[in-house]
């Protein structure tokens, strides 16, 4: 088993200049994909008592909000920090995957608080949202591997199973592919599914912020232009924001956060200004980021509706359009 994993690593490494092997990666997948099927898998939750190596490895593999050390990690396992990890029954030191939740009172509109390694912890009466803020892959030879999506909905099953006072499961996420898209100069008119009365509103909003950052939209990338930006600034960012999400998610080009949550059955629910201020979340968002909610009732009809190129969402996000 652990051959074949290295053996695809290696291939995935050189397979863009060496695009013979395709097949050979194709049936590796294909193989990977049967052994490591969700239902062979075990669900673990992961605490400060699990085995040094065991947490040395989240620490390695974190890709999203990257740990600080052994005390940041501490932080991120207490009480109201939970971490779940997929493990097969051939490996099980070997963390899979691993996604990480923050118990709180309110859904999160900003990262910074939640991975704060100084923060108090909050006592469990205080629980009412569980908001995943991190998924990282551990193993590059599974990559394509569909373990995400089914590692976050059993997360939300047990943690409905065993805190019945939590009852709204979202996410914190960022949007990496907004920045690129928005600084590549998109045609706003050719925007699949875009219905005439938006356009004009949307064209306004570009303009507005290309006025304000003097024609540099990668201004937006620093921390002090967003000190500067008035109201109507900051709505029309959210607004272009809410085109990309909306519009672009569905097409094969969408953002990959976005499209991983939204075809994993989860509603767009709120678009958050200033997330983010990290220096990677201003060059990849502008400092956003975005509430994915995940109502247990709804997850497989909103699932079919993203297949179909509509995107669920929130009053408060469709108005932003």
């Amino acid at each position: 088993m652990l051959t074949n994993l290295w053996l695809r690593r290696a291939l995935l490494r050189v397979l863009p200049r060496r695009p013979e092997l395709a097949a050979l990666e194709a049936d590796l997948l294909h193989l990977l994909t049967s052994w490591f099927n969700p239902g062979f898998l075990q669900m673990r939750r992961v605490d400060w008592n699990a085995p040094a190596q065991l947490l040395e490895k989240l620490i390695l593999h974190e890709a999203v909000h990257a740990i600080d050390g052994w005390d940041d990690l501490r932080r991120r396992l207490q009480p109201d920090r939970r971490c779940f990890a997929f493990f097969h029954p051939q490996l099980p030191d070997e963390p899979l995957i691993f996604v990480e939740v923050a118990l709180l009172p309110e859904m999160p509109a900003a990262i910074a608080p939640l991975i704060d390694k100084a923060s108090t912890p909050l006592p469990a009466d205080r629980w009412r949202v569980a908001a995943f803020y991190s998924i990282s892959n551990c193993e590059p030879g599974l990559r394509g591997v569909s373990l995400g999506n089914f590692l976050i909905k059993k997360v939300a099953e047990q943690l409905q199973r065993e805190l019945p006072r939590v009852r709204t499961y979202c996410t914190l996420s960022p949007i990496p592919g907004f920045a690129a898209w928005l600084l590549g100069a998109p045609d706003l008119a050719a925007l699949p599914g875009l219905r005439k009365p938006q356009l004009e509103p949307l064209q306004a909003a570009h303009a507005r912020l290309t006025t304000t950052t003097g024609g540099d939209l990668t201004r937006l990338q620093h921390p002090a232009a967003h000190e500067a930006l008035a109201d109507e600034d900051q709505a029309a960012l959210q607004r272009l924001c809410a085109a990309y999400l909306l519009l672009v998610s569905p097409t094969p080009g969408g953002d990959p956060v976005a499209r991983f949550h939204l075809d994993n059955g989860a509603r767009l629910e709120r678009i958050n200004l200033r997330g983010n201020m990290s220096a990677k979340g201003l060059r990849q968002s502008f400092g956003l980021m975005v509430n994915y909610l995940y109502d247990l009732e709804r997850i497989e009809a909103s699932h079919t509706k993203f297949r179909q190129g509509e995107v669920a969402r929130s009053r408060a996000a469709a108005a932003l359009l």
